[in-house]
């Protein structure tokens, strides 16, 4: 079994458009799934087509959202296509199988006024100001993903020139806002020392052990700042880069440009900024013109 597993995990990380957090979703997933067959005495070499259903099933009864079942199926469909190719089973259970329909929620996002309250809030007088506003700041400049900012090494930023290299599913160039800059060029030249422990560490952003910081540790502080800026508003992990494309597009960028700085594929995706900056004008049209 572990070996099954092991070259499963193999065969995901060779695969190049795949990210680290990907990867661990699916192993996630699969162990998951495995340890369901073994509870229902089940061997995973033998699984037919309604075993998976019943997986479903098993998954919705849990309270599990649309879009991490239909995560988890492509994981499990992954996987049987891996012990195929590997010549461990003959018949796929996961053919023909529909992927549950994933309803798009609007996504949260903080007006301008209410992002602008929260990056007033640290200041670049200590090390921990210095650092969480050069985060807050890079992060609604340029709307890359949390895991995107946390990820950045030293050499990924270009202070003269002012862009960021951002390596995520595809290499990024994104330019920089002047204040953001300025937040940047302060915390690395004035405080990051303050947090390193370790000459060689390359990570941009640091702990206070010295290590890169975590996604979750990061999220920690956003939900801090706009607990501490009066925000009732639920902050999830994208809400700054939801914020920063439908500001963009808000103030007149084209659909094409923020395509290209979120590092969207599909321009469909891109597409619900637009509408819900549509939805937003109607919505203040109709409560503020005395004929609407």
């Amino acid at each position: 079994m572990d070996k099954v597993i092991g070259d499963f995990i193999g065969n995901l990380t060779s695969n190049k458009n795949l990210s680290k957090n990907t990867i661990e979703s699916y192993t996630r997933d699969i162990k998951q799934f495995l340890t369901y067959l073994s509870e229902n005495n089940l061997d995973f070499k033998n699984v037919k087509r309604t075993n998976i259903i019943a997986y479903i099933l098993y998954l919705q009864k849990q309270g599990k959202a649309t879009s991490s079942i239909s995560r988890s199926l492509a994981s499990v469909r992954s996987f049987y296509h891996v012990l195929i190719r590997n010549r461990i089973i003959v018949n796929d259970p996961t053919l023909n199988l529909e992927t549950p329909k994933i309803e798009k929620k609007t996504p949260q996002i903080l007006s301008i006024e209410e992002v602008e309250k929260i990056l007033a809030l640290p200041k670049s007088i200590d090390a921990k100001g210095a650092r969480d506003k050069a985060m807050l700041e890079v992060l609604y400049a340029t709307g890359i993903r949390v895991t995107e900012l946390v990820s950045l090494n030293v050499e990924d930023v270009n202070l003269e020139l002012g862009y960021i290299k951002c390596n995520g599913n595809k290499e990024r160039i994104i330019p920089i806002g002047r204040i953001a800059l300025e937040s940047l060029n302060v915390y690395l030249k004035e405080f990051r020392k303050k947090f390193l422990k370790n000459r060689d560490e390359r990570a941009l952003f640091l702990n206070f052990h010295g290590e890169r910081i975590t996604r979750q540790g990061f999220w920690k502080i956003v939900k801090n700042y706009a607990a501490l800026a009066g925000i009732e508003k639920e902050i999830t992990p994208h809400t700054l880069r939801h914020s920063f494309a439908a500001h963009l597009i808000e103030n007149g960028a084209d659909l094409k440009s923020v395509q290209q700085m979120l590092g969207h594929s599909d321009l469909s995706t891109t597409q619900i900024y637009a509408e819900m900056v549509k939805n937003r004008i109607s919505d203040v049209y109709k409560k503020s013109h005395p004929r609407a």
